[in-house]
């Protein structure tokens, strides 16, 4: 671990510093991309703190030097050199730094990538904070880390092809996370042949979620489908995702509804019936507590609008 923070922190007499041009709106900040690009990296070594505040891009932390603590949703995180640690878009989170160090903060927009198959799956899975470190991710640690440290190569290369490069590793990384999930639900006397028939199962079945979230769908219909028990299907549903069912389902509804609240044709009863909420009551009640603002607000906020 120690050798890889050391290749991560390797050549930053070379990178941009620039860390100020970091604003907020509010508790929104306003991400500062750089020649019409969709992601950021920055070497940070200030010990500036950062009040609660959310933004639409992914950001995941690095620590080089010292400790950095995120609270993410009052949770905190306490985040070492070696560990990276995944913000999802839209969560409300706070930063607090120590006295001396150092770390790279990556932020993308994913936006442009929602269309991809299986991509709605990984981004579940991003709903909520991941941490990586060698201890829960050891078989692709190693893997994990050295993609960080080209995409961090290559944003400072100044290369015309810079932003392609690093989607690219982006989504290779994307990749290994899920396919890591997967592998780590099963248990190591598993056949190879019914892992793999695993993984295709729990493929369709996220697939299926994605396309009829819409719809009445329940744990146990879901669990018939896929051919488990439903305590089985919960159990390796968990291990997969990090979520239960109910939460995966209603992240992805509420993820849809946050979509749809960008259209002023649609009224927020509207929206939440689109969606497959029953009872606008519930509807407000759960995206509040998703995304800690009301849908009227969320559409506020995210109004071109309403940010002049």
């Amino acid at each position: 671990m120690a050798l890889a923070v050391q290749k991560l922190n390797s050549g930053i007499n070379v990178i941009n510093k620039d860390f100020s041009t970091r604003k907020l709106n509010k508790n929104q900040e306003i991400v500062q991309y750089l020649n019409d690009s969709t992601l950021r990296i920055w070497y940070n070594d200030q010990n500036d703190d950062y009040e609660t505040h959310w933004h639409n891009a992914i950001e995941i932390i690095m620590p080089v030097e010292g400790w950095y603590d995120v609270t993410i949703s009052e949770e905190t995180f306490h985040v070492n050199p070696g560990e990276i640690l995944f913000i999802p878009s839209g969560s409300l989170h706070s930063i607090h730094a120590p006295e001396t160090g150092a770390r790279f903060v990556f932020l993308f927009d994913l936006h442009f990538l929602e269309k991809l198959n299986g991509f709605t799956s990984i981004s579940t899975i991003l709903g909520k904070p991941i941490v990586i470190n060698k201890e829960d991710y050891l078989p692709v640690y190693d893997d994990i880390y050295d993609l960080f440290i080209q995409m961090r190569t290559e944003y400072f290369s100044d290369s015309d092809f810079a932003d392609i490069v690093i989607y690219s590793k982006l989504l290779e990384l994307f990749s290994l996370i899920g396919k890591y999930r997967i592998s780590a639900m099963k248990l190591s006397s598993t056949r190879i042949y019914k892992q793999k028939e695993y993984i295709d199962k729990f493929n369709e079945v996220l697939e299926y979620i994605d396309e009829h979230y819409m719809e009445n769908l329940c744990l146990e219909s879901i669990a018939y489908k896929a051919g488990f028990s439903k305590f089985h299907f919960s159990r390796l549903f968990k291990q997969y995702t990090n979520f239960t069912f109910n939460e995966y389902l209603t992240h992805r509804r509420i993820k849809a509804a946050s979509d749809l609240l960008a259209r002023p044709d649609l009224s927020i009863t509207e929206v939440s019936l689109a969606v497959g909420f029953a009872s606008i009551s519930t509807f407000n009640r759960i995206f509040r507590q998703v995304n800690k603002c009301t849908p009227s607000d969320y559409r506020r906020k995210h109004d071109p609008l309403h940010r002049l």
